[in-house]
């Protein structure tokens, strides 16, 4: 579904990304790890139109999306959530889902006027669609909170839940399970596991936790100084001497090997 060919981005001297390249595969749960500074939120980046590449192609369903703005790539399927959720604080869950789908009904001045009842029908179908969403997630009992005042962890199932209210081909999340409870990453994980089953989802995970990365994602890909040092299955990379060393550092094989 992705294809990432010598990509680079460079930040003045800086090679964040410094030539990488991988493939996702459509239907695939790819698990994308390394230490702080590997490149990872900066590949998410680019790949995502957050950042234009210095150099370098993204393919999509092989499409040329290089450099694509954010709200071209959301139109073409491709979402992203980030490591601090980005809520609507004074709105309600249900009301944050529904502010997600483009160009509604009550977007336009003439509709507010002369389509109210369009707008009416299609905000019933959307509060509609975004109580499913909250109970497939199992936070339909907070439909009606202010998404400010609920926990971290339910903040995180409320971005993944903005990827399905809309048509998502292949969603990036980038360390879902950062600052949240084991209880509820569990929860996130059945979500996404039950997203790439049951509807096609295709999923790439920024994640520091092995034994969530362990539990969802094949394959596994390992970044590091901006660029991919090894792919394949959990225990391929535990066992790869190369990731060992630049992921966790000398002399800590046996805390790899217990991961």
């Amino acid at each position: 579904m992705i294809e990432v060919h010598d990509l680079h981005k460079h930040f003045g001297g800086f090679h964040a990304v410094d030539g990488s390249t991988l493939t996702i595969k459509q239907g695939s749960i790819t698990g994308l790890i390394g230490p702080n500074g590997a490149g990872k939120t900066t590949l998410f980046n680019v790949i995502a139109g957050v950042l234009q590449p210095t150099s370098g192609k993204v393919i999509m369903d092989g499409e040329d999306i290089t450099g694509l703005p954010p709200h071209t790539l959301f139109g073409k399927g491709l979402l992203r959530t980030f490591q601090i959720a980005h809520e609507f604080s004074s709105m309600s869950l249900r009301e944050n889902l529904m502010m997600v789908p483009a160009d509604q009904a009550g977007e336009k001045l003439w509709n507010t006027w002369f389509g109210r009842k369009r707008i009416a029908d299609e905000e019933r179908a959307l509060a509609a669609k975004a109580d499913e969403v909250l109970e497939f997630l199992t936070i339909d009992h907070i439909s009606d909170e202010r998404a400010g005042n609920i926990s971290g962890g339910q903040k995180k199932l409320l971005e993944l839940g903005r990827t399905m209210m809309v048509d998502a081909k292949i969603v990036f999340l980038d360390e879902v399970g950062a600052g949240v409870n084991r209880t509820l990453l569990n929860t996130i994980g059945d979500a996404i596991i039950r997203l790439n089953k049951e509807r096609g989802y295709t999923f790439v995970v920024i994640e520091h936790d092995m034994d969530f990365i362990g539990r969802l994602c094949d394959p596994v890909i390992c970044m590091a100084e901006g660029r991919v040092l090894a792919e394949g299955t959990l225990d391929e990379i535990k066992a790869n001497e190369q990731v060992i060393e630049a992921y966790l550092g000398t002399g800590l094989k046996n805390k790899v090997a217990s991961a």
